[in-house]
């Protein structure tokens, strides 16, 4: 005979004077007077149970039982008393009277009580198990599978099919540090756990399986935030013999179809393209947050001849920029709000902020309130009231420094304002869903200390066709077919189409300072492959933890995880990393140095 008929999400008032088995855990035991209340909870939702006394037996087993006990019930439904309904709950309108008790497994005392939401985070990870049993965990795992499945149903119908590749391979270059792994029988040497398939999905390509992908697992050993962890899942795909646009809308197409099936949301179609350099110059991010109406103003031509060094400076400067935020009402913030910006944007190594509350535009330089003013001549407060539009009770912040740190911290604070209590109190940030590609990356960084070329991707990321000509002799302007989707301001998925002729991934190799023998020792496999008629070729992974944190609202991808990482690489539960002993160590031909230093 089965444990149980029904499960909790299942009982309604359809069910009325039927008798019925469930198993579950208490969640929680009340004694009304002689008459004892248990609150079931399962993998679906809740019951309200009555255990009267005229059954003695049973009643005996409800007086023991205590939360999170996990038991089994026999009884009757019958509508709740009328003004007792719980229209929150699917069983709200029934209950059920227990007629028989069994008691599957007692359990202690739990260190918390489920129901509540103030739990640090510390003690959730270090009694995961019974974190997850929360409602709300268990519904953040839940949709994690179905996004899952409705990732595979649509990949399977546009004839991907699941491959799976290696998690002990080569440590190569990908732009974070490797996770190692001892090699007990080849002395000395190291595996790596994968920071992504990437340079197995294109030998599948050039292996002629035409369309790959897996949802796996990658490793980087990193610093950790909000939304990384040491290992996290990707949706990873590639295909060939498409080009960048049908990519994008290939994948494109695929997130509508995810975000349709799981949560009946209806994505724009098509996805707003924006190229790097507008995003960078509109919002100073590559991921910008769309649901914020705020946007940059160029100030740089029109500071070059004030007095003010401040904003002249990094005008005049190679590699400066001067840029204003125009805060719709925002003159109404105080001067400790705004020294609380200032403090913000020093994050970013802004040296201060400067700022002008616009009182009456009318009045020109008169109606304005700030410090700097004075250091304005009449064309440049004209422009900057002209170009950012201004009106009476805003506020304008200045941005002014080298291009990078005005990007990050007026970027920054234009993020930071909107989503304060005072932003959203004043319609700053939008609701809904706001999805966007950026296009058109640089192929290149510049790295001042190491006074050399870095992939912006990765290196296997092909530039642009009539750009190949930079790779030689200007790689500062080649640039790539490359492609994110951003929502929300977070990037859930990045891409390119790969280089597939051996004669332009070498000279991407050149321009990087990589050599044909640290070319050949880290990337020879992939160069032998290249040569054996190559497809062409591209791809994109997801961040599917990102993705699901995006979708359920979750303050951290920790609470779409399982069984996750501290921030810093510990499992709480587990108590992990440990240490090992000395016979695996010498099996491993590994030997600690005490890195104590001597008293």
């Amino acid at each position: 005979m089965s444990m149980r008929s029904h499960t909790c999400g299942q009982v309604t008032d359809s069910l009325i004077g039927q008798e019925i088995t469930l198993a579950g855990w208490v969640n929680r035991r009340r004694d009304h007077g002689g008459v004892i209340f248990i609150d079931l909870r399962d993998h679906q939702g809740f019951v309200q149970v009555v255990c009267d006394p005229d059954r003695a037996d049973m009643f005996a087993l409800a007086e023991e039982v205590r939360n999170e006990f996990c038991i089994q019930i026999k009884g009757l439904v019958r509508a709740r008393p009328a003004g007792t309904e719980n229209l929150d709950l699917i069983s709200g309108k029934v209950e059920v009277l227990c007629h028989a008790l069994t008691i599957l497994n007692a359990s202690v005392t739990p260190p918390f009580q489920l129901d509540d939401d103030n739990l640090s985070e510390t003690t959730r990870l270090t009694h995961r198990v019974l974190d997850l049993r929360r409602p709300q965990m268990q519904k953040n795992l839940r949709l994690r599978y179905q996004v899952a499945m409705e990732t595979r149903r649509y990949l399977d119908a546009a004839g991907f099919i699941d491959i799976e590749t290696p998690m002990l391979t080569k440590s190569t270059p990908e732009g974070a540090r490797d996770y190692l792994v001892p090699s007990r029988v080849h002395d000395g040497q190291f595996f790596a756990l994968p920071q992504s398939p990437q340079l197995f999905k294109q030998l599948l390509m050039v292996a002629g399986f035409d369309r790959y992908y897996q949802i796996t697992k990658c490793f980087r050993d990193e610093d950790l935030r909000a939304d990384r962890q040491p290992e996290f899942t990707q949706i990873d795909c590639e295909t060939a013999f498409l080009n960048e646009i049908e990519i994008r809308d290939l994948f494109e197409n695929m997130i509508r179809h995810i975000f349709k099936k799981t949560m009946q949301l209806d994505l724009p179609n098509p996805f707003p393209v924006m190229p790097y350099s507008e995003a960078m110059a509109r919002f100073g991010s590559d991921k910008p947050d769309l649901r914020v109406a705020m946007e940059f103003t160029e100030l740089t031509d029109l500071m070059k001849d004030v007095d003010f060094k401040v904003f002249s400076g990094p005008a005049n400067q190679d590699g400066g920029r001067v840029v204003a935020l125009c805060v719709p009402g925002g003159a109404e913030i105080s001067r400790s709000e705004i020294d609380e910006y200032t403090q913000f944007v020093a994050i970013y190594g802004a040296k201060g902020l400067a700022w002008i509350k616009v009182n009456s535009v009318a009045e020109g330089r008169n109606g304005l309130q700030s410090p700097i003013v004075k250091n304005l001549h009449d064309a440049a407060i004209a422009g900057i009231l002209q170009r950012t539009g201004a009106k009476d009770g805003d506020i304008i912040f200045f941005g002014a420094d080298k291009t990078k740190i005005v990007n990050d911290a007026i970027g920054g604070l234009r993020l930071h304002i909107a989503h304060s209590a005072w932003g959203k109190s004043h319609g700053l940030m939008q609701e809904g869903w706001k999805p966007l590609w950026v296009v058109d990356f640089p192929m290149f960084d510049y790295d001042e200390a190491d006074a050399r070329w870095v992939a912006c991707h990765h290196p296997f990321t092909s530039p642009k066709d009539d750009h190949l000509q930079y790779l030689e002799t200007d790689p500062g302007k080649c640039l790539a077919k490359a492609y994110d989707m951003v929502l929300n301001g977070s990037e859930i998925g990045g891409g390119s189409v790969r280089i597939h002729q051996e004669s332009v991934q070498s000279q991407v190799f050149r321009a990087l300072k990589i050599g044909p023998d640290e070319a050949a020792a880290k990337f020879g496999f992939l160069l032998d492959a290249l040569r054996y008629g190559a497809p062409p070729h591209g791809g994109i992974a997801f961040g599917l933890d990102r993705i699901i944190t995006m979708m359920t609202g979750a303050d951290s991808i920790r609470d779409v995880i399982a069984f996750p990482k501290t921030q810093r690489a510990q499992c709480l539960l587990t108590q992990a990393p440990s240490s090992v002993d000395e016979r695996q160590l010498r099996e491993l031909h590994i030997r600690l140095r005490n890195t104590t230093p001597a008293a």
